[in-house]
């Protein structure tokens, strides 16, 4: 009990201290009012970039050990279609571009594919191993610690290009350029300075003014991905595909927008792989090589940042980390739908972090729900918006710093408060729709640690009241194991999916 009393005590001098610090992209909380950089930084914060002599790196990119890849193919196969492919999804999933299959296929209307299908999937075109440059570290793709004294509008405003001036309507809300910066490295947990330095990459909007506006600044040029919230949501999404996707050892190859396939060095590390997973969707073969070499992306990020392994806060998830103590996030005797086993933190790219409940009586789609969704630990709420609600565990006020628990589609309407200190058990809000896309009423619920997905089914249990999530290999099958009890997920209402307190 006195250890609960301390804890929320030095929870409440926190919040104190933190009350006039809110952000011009409310309702964040802006925890960097005083501005530190690395070269005018205080030791004693462990959340900024160490101090450096000029021209002297404290960190530089080590060798890593090689990393056990998967092998590309080397021969034609035949492959047979699946419900719910398409060929756009088939290509991707073996490294060809979609006119690649259909001319191997001599397909005259590439929408009327059918399930049971056979398609010849020519090997893929492939050239020697990519760079070992080593472009950012894990740390400056995350939303990790050394992102906390980063003021994002105050640092777009000050430069003389056209982002600080753009305005766009997003869910009906009018925001800027800034404020979807901000918005999309919360909702993807990517940072913000990678962002900023691929909006300058691409279009040179940090530094320049255009007269004219581009709807794809990222030069992704798709239909429906218009404007700036669009292409940094699909950027952000190819980023954290390529880090967590290298995590697990889950790709060997770049396919680049040419069909040319590069093996991928064994030697970068994931934040790398994030960026050259990202220019492998914009680029052909010699475009990329350059984006990706230290001429390329990595000179634009320096000439905004500085050095950026300077900013390298390792490791983001040490060995030996565990969970703290979590129940599961509704009310006693209460009974939900366990809907969804482990898949996407937010959106496809980032690990399979999250986990899936709908409330009772277990309708289907987008229904309003009386039902509450309860904190599963103690901590302070320091994110309230857009259907999110972030929760840090661990004592301070800052969600990408320890553990961080976030709990999606809350509805608008009784939604707690940011500053809230909430104990286990304390409601939080309704189950709903909003935030991002969802076909029906429920919560999504998720962990991260210093910004890091954390994974549902690998190495830290998801463990909830003694629940324990296990996935099967696919995004959201599974189960939660309890004992020598089993509920596997299901998306609709069965006798083997109910779960309660």
């Amino acid at each position: 009990m006195a250890t609960s009393k301390r804890f929320f005590l030095s929870l409440l001098i926190l919040l104190v201290s933190a009350c006039t610090r809110q952000a011009h992209t409310a309702p964040y909380i802006n925890f960097s009012k005083v501005q530190s950089t690395p070269d005018s930084q205080a030791t004693a914060d462990p959340y900024t970039p160490p101090t450096r002599i000029p021209d002297q790196p404290i960190y530089t990119p080590t060798p890593n050990a090689p990393k056990p890849l998967p092998t590309l193919r080397t021969e034609d196969i035949i492959y047979t279609v699946l419900w719910g492919d398409t060929l756009k999804s088939i290509a991707y999933q073996y490294n060809l571009l979609p006119q690649h299959i259909i001319d191997s296929n001599q397909i005259s209307n590439p929408s009327l594919i059918y399930s049971g299908q056979l398609l010849l999937l020519p090997a893929p075109e492939v050239r020697d191993p990519g760079p070992e440059f080593k472009i950012i570290p894990d740390s400056e793709l995350v939303y990790s610690p050394y992102t906390v004294r980063f003021q994002i509008d105050s640092f777009i405003s000050n430069q003389p290009g056209y982002l600080k001036d753009y305005q766009e309507e997003v869910d009906g809300e009018l925001q800027t350029g800034s404020e979807i910066v901000q918005r999309i490295s919360a909702d993807y947990s990517v940072n913000p300075r990678l962002l900023i330095a691929l909006i300058e990459y691409q279009s040179h909007w940090i530094t320049t003014r255009r007269e004219k506006d581009n709807p794809y600044p990222l030069n992704l040029n798709e239909a429906g991905r218009e404007g700036l919230y669009q292409q940094l949501a699909w950027a952000a999404n190819e980023l954290n595909r390529g880090y967590y996707l290298w995590n697990v050892k889950g790709i060997g190859t770049w396919t680049l927008t040419d069909g040319i396939n590069v093996p991928i060095n064994a030697t970068i590390n994931s934040g790398t792989a994030g960026v050259q997973h990202l220019f492998s969707r914009l680029l052909p073969y010699q475009k990329w090589l350059n984006a990706v070499s230290e001429e390329g992306f990595s000179s634009t990020y320096t000439s905004l940042f500085g050095y950026p392994f300077d900013y390298t806060f390792t490791p983001l998830v040490p060995d030996g980390v565990t969970q703290p103590e979590l129940q599961l996030p509704f009310e006693d005797g209460i009974s939900w739908l366990f809907s969804g086993g482990p898949h996407g933190g937010w959106d496809t790219g980032s690990a399979w972090a999250a986990l899936d409940f709908v409330p009772p009586p277990g309708e289907v789609g987008c229904s309003t729900s009386n039902e509450w969704v309860v904190a599963s630990a103690d901590g302070l709420v320091v994110r309230s918006d857009h259907g999110f609600v972030v929760q840090s565990l661990d004592g301070d006020p800052y969600g990408q710093t320890g553990w961080s628990i976030l709990y999606i589609h809350i509805e608008n309407r009784d939604r707690v408060a940011i500053g809230t200190l909430l104990r286990a058990g304390d409601r939080i809000g309704h189950p709903s729709c909003e935030g991002g896309i969802s076909t029906g009423t429920h919560l999504h619920i998720a962990r991260q640690y210093n910004g890091e997905w954390i994974p549902a089914d690998q190495d830290i249990p998801f463990n909830m009241d003694g629940w324990i999530s296990q996935g099967s290999g696919w995004p959201y099958q599974g189960s939660m194991v309890h004992g020598d009890q089993v509920i596997w997920a299901e998306k609709t209402v069965t006798d083997y999916n109910h779960i309660q307190r």
